[in-house]
């Protein structure tokens, strides 16, 4: 096992350690209420896989580079923990795919964004980030090849009747939201790859861990 991934266990496993604590002080303060999360009729509600990171690219500029590379690093670093949502790895044969997407965004804790050179031109990617946007999630953008301020949509798409304008609008909103946000920045002419690929890797455990123990304390207040 890599020492980032011990790391994580082992944080994990203080989390939860502390969190049990806190959960039987409780106990002898007042009887926790009962949480039902699902009943008998959602069992299989409850059996749909749950991701923790959709990650978000434009296949033609970062699929076989920098996507897949994190991807893998995340499954190295994470383990069973932590589950990847990557378009070409997470469905099948048959699935609907705006019906997938939408699930992985929906389930997911956090959400990396690779912003590429042709990122703006796809209208996949800019739903997908119009969606994580709305939906609150928490995003790491990485600027592969390209700078915050390259992130205008194009007039093509801005004069484009497939397009509503309550779309065009949400495209933008997302756009600036993301120009907006602390992310990481690669020049493939100087940069390294495989340090990007780990400090990406990096972030999204973290900020998995932090909403871990918040939502771990939310539970226990729930209880009270």
């Amino acid at each position: 096992m890599s020492s980032a991934g011990l790391s994580r266990r082992l944080r994990s496993a203080a989390i939860a350690s502390r969190l049990n604590a806190s959960a039987e002080a409780t106990k002898k303060i007042k009887a926790p209420r009962r949480v039902d999360y699902y009943d008998d009729d959602n069992d299989a509600a409850a059996a749909q896989p749950r991701y923790d990171v959709f990650i978000n690219h434009r296949g033609v500029d970062t699929k076989r580079t920098v996507a897949r590379l994190l991807y893998d690093r995340l499954l190295l670093d994470g383990g069973d923990d932590v589950r990847i949502f990557l378009d070409n790895m997470s469905m099948k044969p048959g699935d609907k795919l705006e019906e997938r997407i939408s699930a992985g965004i929906q389930e997911c804790s956090v959400a990396v964004a690779i912003f590429s050179r042709h990122y703006c031109d796809s209208e996949y990617c800019l739903r997908e980030l119009a969606m994580l946007v709305e939906s609150r999630k928490k995003i790491i953008p990485i600027f592969y090849d390209i700078k915050p301020s390259d992130l205008v949509l194009p007039q093509a798409v801005v004069e484009s009747v497939a397009h509503h304008p309550r779309d065009i609008e949400r495209f933008k909103f997302a756009l600036r939201e993301a120009k907006n946000t602390v992310g990481l920045t690669y020049d493939p002419a100087t940069g390294d790859l495989a340090e990007l690929v780990s400090l990406a890797a990096n972030a999204v455990l973290e900020n998995i861990d932090k909403l871990e123990v918040t939502q771990g304390r939310q539970m226990i207040m729930s209880r009270l």
